[in-house]
């Protein structure tokens, strides 16, 4: 399987991170010629295509991550061909906005945690050659329709949210006395922990955190401060604001 790249930015980068982390081979890899194309193929070995028709022409599989703006004419008047699939990165552009037939249109939504090897990406609808793919970069998530899509990509945008998170709780760490690489590793495994609890246990989330916020206790004079401030209300406020940014309304 040739892999073709079009729209080579930083999210892309991260995707090709991740590849070589597991092992692809460079030279089964196309770039296209513009953005960080040149300098990646240079460095790493991959390939680079002489033009974006060139890229289609040669690869079975190719991942679009340009800016949403610009995707449909992106891909728009290219020799796209049967059994070819074409990998959307592209939030908020709806499969059917693509015109790419005969191939096929999966979306995807990998994150930047995908050079570690630690993206949960999406991949909707769930085709067997995206899902391998999509899971050398992490947890590959089926995502059965486009609407659960469209919700299921603010995840996202909370990834962003919570490396504001982890930020801002190292500085205050830091502002208190701990020097700046243990704040900054406490707090960033604090929040890995918290995820994999409720990734891994079978329990309700409202019965794990019930059992941490005991009556009296610090987990629960933090929480009540949150909620007396509306952060809870807020943070759902800001999901609502980018499903409909993605749903376009």
């Amino acid at each position: 399987m040739i892999l073709g790249i079009l729209g080579v930015g930083h999210l892309a980068e991260t995707v090709l991170k991740g590849l070589l982390r597991n092992g692809a081979d460079p030279a089964g890899i196309v770039l296209a010629p513009r953005g960080k194309g040149p300098a990646l193929a240079a460095g790493h070995g991959f390939a680079l295509a002489r033009d974006n028709a060139d890229l289609v022409a040669r690869c079975d599989v190719v991942l679009l991550a340009v800016r949403p703006a610009v995707a449909a004419e992106a891909v728009a008047g290219l020799p796209w061909r049967a059994g070819q699939l074409l990998l959307s990165a592209c939030a908020g552009v709806p499969a059917g906005d693509l015109p790419a037939a005969p191939a096929q249109v999966v979306r995807i939504m990998p994150l930047t945690a995908s050079a570690i090897g630690a993206s949960p990406t999406l991949v909707c609808p769930p085709d067997r050659r995206a899902m391998a793919l999509m899971a050398q970069l992490g947890p590959a998530v089926p995502i059965a329709t486009e609407a659960q899509f469209e919700t299921a990509t603010v995840s996202a945008a909370i990834y962003g949210w919570v490396q504001m998170l982890v930020q801002e709780s190292a500085l205050w760490s830091q502002h208190h006395g701990l020097p700046p690489e243990t704040a900054r590793q406490l707090v960033a495994r604090t929040f890995v922990a918290a995820g994999r609890m409720v990734d891994e246990q079978a329990a309700p989330m409202a019965e794990l955190l019930a059992d941490l916020a005991t009556p009296g206790g610090i987990t629960e004079a933090g929480l009540d401060h949150l909620k007396a401030e509306g952060v809870p209300q807020a943070w759902s406020g800001a999901c609502d604001t980018v499903l409909e940014r993605l749903r376009g309304s």
